[in-house]
């Protein structure tokens, strides 16, 4: 027996195309790109996450601050700047180690999150609020005393096997903004728990900064969180997200076709476990490389004593050492 209100939203045929469009590019990803993801490229989108999660709330460090925070080197900046980005480096890195459905999770991930930064991080909060834009207030939140129950209500819709994952996890994000559980904290919350609800079901999402996106269109991310609030549904906020999505696995399919650098290659075609190969086979795993570009990566490979080779020209035959 259902014991939660499930969250009003309907399926637009935008909302449809969008799925559509998602699914093609997630099935792309995984077959001939992601099977194991770069490390290199994974702390790069990692530092964009965080940067730009963190810009949205008004953070001024930038990406190679980010950085050398990340490697553990001195960074002078704002305290409570720095703060910021080193609770979500802390969050971040064990990110595999919350679990999406559990509200005991969660409170942890906000708890860590916000550590030094407010009072009484990893609780709900104790009094109303409400969100002010100019002189205006945008959004009233609900009463204190029901978040509660409406956070459990939540958790329970994120248990529903019968909804799909991209649009649980929209919703679940337009839904954490409108209840505005904590005092702060909520907007990077909203955007670290999407993630980790997409990651899931698609491992991908691992490595996917939609943040950098929802930065770089912070007007229509509170257009729709605004028009969603008058509707009374999610589903204009449901769209914008997953127009991001998308645009965001265009820029990984981009990014693996035309931005890695001969380092980043190797480093992939690696880690893919093939033993002894040749260029052709080399030149299937990156499809958009010239046989000259494949020639000159194996030829760095060798260089670098990663391969060997026997034979000659195309006949050559690559091992890795």
């Amino acid at each position: 027996m259902i014991l939660w209100m499930k969250p009003p939203y309907e399926i637009t045929p935008l909302i449809l195309k969008r799925i559509s469009a998602i699914s093609e590019k997630i099935g792309e990803i995984n077959a001939h790109y992601l099977r194991k993801s770069s490390p290199q490229l994974r702390k790069q989108n990692r530092i964009k996450t965080i940067h730009s999660s963190l810009k949205i709330e008004g953070n001024t460090l930038s990406e190679d601050q980010i950085t050398a925070l990340m490697e553990n080197k001195r960074v002078i900046g704002p305290e409570k700047d720095v703060r910021e980005v080193m609770n979500a480096i802390k969050v971040y890195e064990q990110i595999q180690t919350f679990q999406y459905a559990s509200e005991k999770s969660f409170l942890k991930a906000h708890s860590e999150l916000m550590q030094g930064l407010l009072a009484h991080s990893g609780k709900y909060r104790n009094r109303s609020v409400g969100i002010v834009k100019g002189s205006k207030v945008e959004h009233l939140a609900p009463p204190y005393e029901n978040v509660p129950y409406l956070m459990k209500d939540l958790f329970g819709y994120l248990k529903d096997k019968n909804e799909l994952t991209l649009i649980k996890s929209c919703v679940f994000h337009y839904e954490l903004e409108f209840i505005h559980p904590f005092m702060d904290g909520n907007g990077r919350m909203g955007r670290l728990w999407q993630t980790l609800i997409l990651m899931n079901e698609y491992p991908v999402f691992e490595f996917l900064p939609f943040e950098t996106l929802i930065s770089q269109t912070q007007d229509e991310y509170y257009k729709s969180l605004s028009l969603s609030d008058k509707t009374g549904k999610s589903t204009p906020f449901i769209e914008y997200m997953l127009g991001v999505i998308d645009q965001a696995l265009d820029s990984v399919l981009d990014y693996k076709h035309r931005v890695l650098k001969d380092s980043d290659r190797l480093e992939y075609f690696i880690s893919l476990g093939i033993m002894d190969f040749s260029r052709k086979d080399y030149m299937n795993i990156f499809k958009d490389l010239s046989s000259a570009t494949a020639s000159r990566d194996l030829k760095k490979g060798i260089e670098l004593g990663v391969f060997e080779s026997d034979g000659n020209l195309s006949k050559t035959r690559y091992r890795v050492k």
